[in-house]
């Protein structure tokens, strides 16, 4: 059969199978080949929410998609061209996902009695056999013999050849969409070429043999070419969000010539920021395990307290814990930056499903009134930006500021170009200098510059001993203060001290359309892809609308009034129940309409646009 080749504007694959296939590493390597071609790109990795659930089950279906292509991609696709499956379980979650004509790349060995009865297809019926699957492209290829007939030559035992399997299928992959293997055979010898040189070698083997597989084994009838994307000039790297915060935070304490010190408690999804701020020990970080959430934030508070940059991570479930801490933080009024990689809630929730959730308990969720900044990134590359600002913001103002990442952005990833240092805006600390005991006026650790911001006293400094502690404070002196009118003032203080970072950040600004018009789309944190895609083709189609996204939450942009009152209509797609659309009601009094979606899965751009469709159509019914 001859094979023909296609040139396609963009492709979208999903990988899948059981946590142990190596599903997240194939998808991973796949990306980064194809963001060294120069394609645009964007992914959705997809994890089981138990650590080990049971193997060969629904629940322990493990996924990875990603959709490439020559032009702007700005989310990870709603239907699959292209899905690899390793077991039945992973074709009975993910069939929905794929389009109708698609391929389905089949691992026969995962189809055996004993996983379609795991799988819970009835009566052990086998769907690539039944004619179910009659309306798609099915590849069916038993991996397991392939890969045992590559590695007959070397001597491994069963479960190295069995983890091999996942390499099979993405040299295979690499094959049909005309992607090269020298960076993935380069990162296997690097893996393991040291320490386990013939697992290296078994690896690449079978990275090979699944490559010219689909160059002999006819069963194709085409390849696909997605050519290099118009990307702006620059050096790029393909990075994950939480990949992207870390260095956003490295480049802020070295703007600022500060150290960091992170006081962390490991949490799904915002683990891999302590991993990576771990390795940075050569810029002068500094990373603290603690035995528990209270006492991880409070270790960064006491690293502020000291001169440090203090940082502290988790997900809604441990910023619930952190909550009075946080407080502390407010009332001591010191630059703490806290990181919520937002999960699906509530309590434990679905810890490895994205949500936008704890944007009420970010801006309100802790007692008393206890005001502090609240920004969110839009994109995995984005988190660099929002990751430095969060410091930046926290040092300027001597204020916490939380930042609002999620799940999706966390593990997604895109490629970045790298910033350059004179980019990057200057960060600047007022330290309170040391006092000798002759002079006329005594310390004031709580004395204000116009923005009612104090100067950071460090302990130890001469002559500025002072008074901390969770106890309502007198203003100036900080000594404990009972006084109803001081206690007024204090609040009022610290409220209007976080208003004021409003002057320090940059007006709202309109990402696509007009600044007036019909139909604004509002939206913030990860909706930013599908939002862009769907207002986008919403124009092209003839509707007047535009779309705003929002980066600084808490205060809002001083423009932001302004611009939601220049359009006869405001639409808020969010992955909550609808916590920024209540915002912008009781802040601005405009009967902001939601678009809501809780399913530990973001917009996907056919659904989006028919809900901004149906909505706005409502209200357009309603008024005539």
């Amino acid at each position: 059969m001859s094979t023909t080749n296609q040139v396609r504007d963009d492709v979208t694959i999903r990988f899948a199978g059981d946590s142990g296939d190596g599903m997240q590493l194939t998808g991973s390597l796949f990306t980064n080949t194809t963001a060294l071609l120069g394609n645009d790109l964007r992914t959705l990795p997809e994890f089981p929410a138990e650590i080990r659930a049971p193997q060969g089950t629904v629940p322990g279906v493990s996924s990875f998609q990603l959709k490439f292509g020559s032009h702007e991609v700005l989310t990870p696709g709603d239907e699959c061209d292209a899905l690899v499956v390793m077991n039945s379980a992973a074709l009975k979650a993910n069939l929905g996902l794929l389009k109708k004509g698609g391929t389905i790349i089949a691992n026969t060995a995962g189809f055996d009695k004993k996983n379609l009865n795991l799988a819970k297809y009835p009566d052990g019926v086998n769907p690539l056999e039944d004619g179910s699957l009659s309306e798609y492209e099915l590849i069916q290829i038993d991996v397991v013999k392939l890969v045992k007939e590559a590695l007959a030559d070397m001597n491994l035992g069963y479960k190295d050849e069995e983890r091999s399997k996942n390499m099979f299928v993405l040299g295979l992959l690499y094959w049909m969409y005309d992607r090269p293997m020298d960076s993935t055979i380069d990162f296997l010898n690097q893996k393991f070429g040291k320490k386990s040189p013939e697992i290296a070698e078994a690896n690449i083997k079978v990275l090979k043999a699944g490559y010219f597989y689909g160059e002999t084994a006819e069963i194709f009838s085409s390849r696909v070419t997605v050519k290099q994307a118009d990307l702006k000039p620059g050096t790029y790297r393909n990075i994950t969000g939480n990949e992207a915060l870390v260095l956003g935070l490295v480049a802020a304490a070295r703007k600022s010539n500060l150290p960091m010190f992170l006081g962390t408690y490991p949490i799904t999804p915002a683990s891999d920021v302590l991993h990576g701020l771990a390795a940075q020990k050569k810029f002068g970080i500094t990373t603290f395990q603690a035995e528990d959430e209270i006492a991880a934030v409070s270790s960064a508070i006491g690293a502020s307290f000291g001169g440090s940059i203090g940082v502290t991570s988790s997900s809604g479930p441990g910023i619930a814990l952190k909550g009075e801490a946080i407080g502390l933080a407010v009332m001591l009024e010191l630059p703490l930056v806290v990181l919520n990689i937002q999960r699906a809630g509530p309590s434990t929730g679905m810890p490895t499903k994205t949500e936008q959730a704890d944007l009420m308990q970010a801006v309100y969720g802790r007692n008393g009134e206890s005001p502090l900044v609240v920004l969110a990134p839009k994109s995995p590359a984005d988190c660099f930006n929002m990751g430095f600002e969060a410091v930046r913001i926290a040092l300027e103002h001597m204020i916490p500021v939380m930042l609002l990442s999620d799940g999706y952005i966390a593990n997604g990833s895109e490629p970045w170009k790298f910033p350059q240092t004179a980019d990057l805006k200057d960060i600047k600390v007022a330290f309170e200098g040391p006092r000798k005991a002759e002079d006329a006026e005594p310390f004031l650790p709580y004395l204000r510059d116009h923005r009612l911001v104090r100067r950071w006293a460090i302990p130890g400094t001469e002559g500025i001993e002072h008074r901390v502690g969770g106890l309502e404070k007198e203003d100036g002196t900080g000594n404990v203060s009972y006084d109803p009118d001081n206690h007024q003032k204090m609040t009022n203080i610290r409220r209007d001290k976080r208003d004021n970072v409003a002057d320090n950040i940059p007006e709202q600004v309109i990402d696509q359309g007009g600044t007036s018009g019909d139909v604004l789309v509002l939206g913030w944190g990860g909706t930013y892809g599908t939002i862009r895609t769907v207002v986008h083709q919403l124009r092209k189609e003839g509707m007047d609308v535009s779309h705003a996204h929002l980066q600084y939450i808490n205060p809002f942009p001083k423009n932001l009034e302004k611009l939601l009152k220049s359009f006869d209509q405001v639409v808020v797609p969010e992955i909550n129940d609808g916590q920024l659309v209540r915002l912008i009601r009781s802040e601005f009094m405009i009967p902001a309409k939601p678009v809501n979606k809780v399913k530990g899965r973001p917009f996907g751009v056919s659904e989006l646009k028919q809900a901004i469709r149906e909505v706005v159509g409502e209200t357009v019914a309603s008024e005539s």
